[in-house]
């Protein structure tokens, strides 16, 4: 077997460097425009950097094409998912289930105290899901369409709904992070989640204070005359109907019964084509503009909200723009960013580069916040590099592991630490999958978004504070210890 060089810490961040500063070019020049096509050829030519580090390190091609290959088949979950979260959102926008949503919401919600609530009903319905993409691209969705309408910014009304969204995600039970993290820490699940709510409780508690002075002090554009004339717009298209909301309704029960996420979703998509039919045949007949019997024009209308773009046109050009949709194929910009950065961590990973910087920042952890410090940042790290929220959660946990155990701490501040710094920070990279899966269903950039998700932004904060000020710092006795090295 070749023997294989170890890279110094200067060549492993030549590719990060690299990526940065393609990265930095691309936002300049292209903008929101970056994510559909720029930043993959960026991931590209990191990756392409980091490969030839790797041959010249020793490393054989079909040995780092095995890691790429492991990647890309870690992430397809999330890319079917995805997929189908395109096809839910054009189903249910042509079964009026987003519209009726928005209807009722722009009836009955004060925009003072909408971003608040937007905080409240996403962490609801998060932390009885255990998940914060079915509860962006579902809830989300319309509350998104609610608030923009109200005339807030879009990236304030994102930052609020994927705070409630990390935040429920991050405390239920149901939660594959949640589950994970207290896996690789070697704690318990419900120790792990009432240990995480010294820190979360707070920083949930902050992120709402600021969405309520927000919600008082930003300007409202939207009269009483113009939400009668959106309403109208609405209803003028659509058959709103109470009985629409049993779609929503089905699709949190059966992920509450542990239905897994991708036959979940595809069982939203079919449930959003079955009222689309009952309840809006004659808007269907209209996209398909008559050309065919009502039956073909129907299906025809149908299977196009899954899988293209679906425009409603009404009277009011607000509405038009609030009820198009792009399908599966509004995501296709998304699969391919997720495929390229699968692309670039794999070979960082199969190299041996990703481990020397992680292993570089581990030697600063002396102190208490130190250790919780550097953990965090190693977690922000691979989530910047290997574009994937679990990955930032496995690789750390099993680095710090016996560094924390040595050093006397239980193993749930590890899992906290773990859950402060990867979990929540996945969706502020526009080029990690939860970043850029979230860009898509809502349609802001994660640039937009990402300075008003302050959940995520405290989260870190909160937890190296805590650590940094030995608030709640959990150590084992001699004698748990010692009981711990006995078994």
């Amino acid at each position: 077997m070749t023997s294989v060089k170890k890279p110094s810490l200067l060549i492993a961040l030549i590719p990060i460097a690299i990526l940065i500063l393609i990265l930095y070019f691309n936002i300049s020049n292209y903008g929101d425009a970056s994510v559909a096509g720029p930043n993959q050829i960026a991931l590209l030519i990191a990756g392409a950097v980091a490969g030839v580090i790797a041959i010249f390190l020793g490393y054989k091609w079909k040995d780092i094409q095995k890691q790429i290959i492991k990647s890309i088949s870690e992430a397809m979950p999330s890319i079917l998912i995805l997929l189908l979260i395109g096809a839910l959102a054009g189903t249910w926008m042509i079964s009026g289930v987003v519209p009726t949503l928005v209807y009722y919401g722009l009836e009955i919600l004060n925009p003072k105290y909408f971003l608040v609530i937007a905080v409240i009903i996403s962490a609801i319905v998060s932390i009885s899901t255990g998940s914060s993409w079915s509860t962006i691209a579902t809830i989300g969705v319309a509350l998104f369409s609610i608030g923009v309408t109200m005339g807030f910014n879009k990236g304030m009304v994102a930052g609020a709904i994927i705070s409630g969204a990390y935040f429920g995600d991050k405390m239920s039970p149901l939660s594959d992070t949640t589950n994970l993290a207290p896996a690789m820490a070697g704690t318990d699940l419900f120790t792990h989640i009432k240990y995480m709510a010294y820190t979360t409780i707070p920083t949930i508690t902050i992120t709402m204070i600021i969405f309520f002075i927000l919600g008082f002090s930003a300007n409202h554009h939207m009269s009483e005359a113009s939400t009668a004339d959106f309403l109208d717009a609405i209803d003028s298209v659509f058959v709103i109907s109470p009985w629409l909301l049993l779609v929503p309704v089905f699709l949190i029960i059966i992920i509450i019964k542990k239905v897994p996420p991708i036959p979940a979703i595809f069982a939203g998509v079919i449930m959003g084509a079955i009222f689309a039919i009952f309840f809006q045949h004659n808007l269907l007949n209209e996209i398909a503009g008559n050309k065919n019997s009502y039956v073909q024009d129907v299906l025809i209308s149908t299977m196009d909200s899954m899988f293209g773009s679906v425009e409603i046109h009404t009277a009011n050009d607000q509405v038009n723009n609030l009820l198009s949709t792009g399908g599966m194929g509004g995501m296709l910009d998304t699969v391919w960013l997720i495929l390229t950065a699968m692309v670039f961590s794999g070979i960082m990973e199969a190299s041996g580069l990703l481990n020397r910087i992680s292993m570089a920042i581990m030697r600063f952890a002396k102190s208490t916040g130190s250790l919780v410090a550097s953990t965090v940042a190693t977690s922000i790290f691979i989530n910047v590099t290997a574009a994937e929220q679990y990955i930032s959660i496995v690789i750390p946990g099993r680095m710090y592991k016996q560094v924390y155990k040595d050093r006397g701490y239980k193993p749930e501040l590890l899992s906290r630490t773990l859950e402060d710094g990867g979990t929540v920070t996945s969706v502020l990279i526009p080029w990690n999958t939860c970043g850029a899966v979230q860009s898509s269903v809502l349609g802001v950039s994660t640039f937009t978004f990402a300075p008003y998700v302050f959940f995520s932004i405290l989260s870190p904060f909160t937890t190296i504070f805590f650590a940094y000020f030995n608030i709640g710092i959990r150590r084992y006795s001699k004698e748990e210890l010692a009981n711990e090295d006995s078994e």
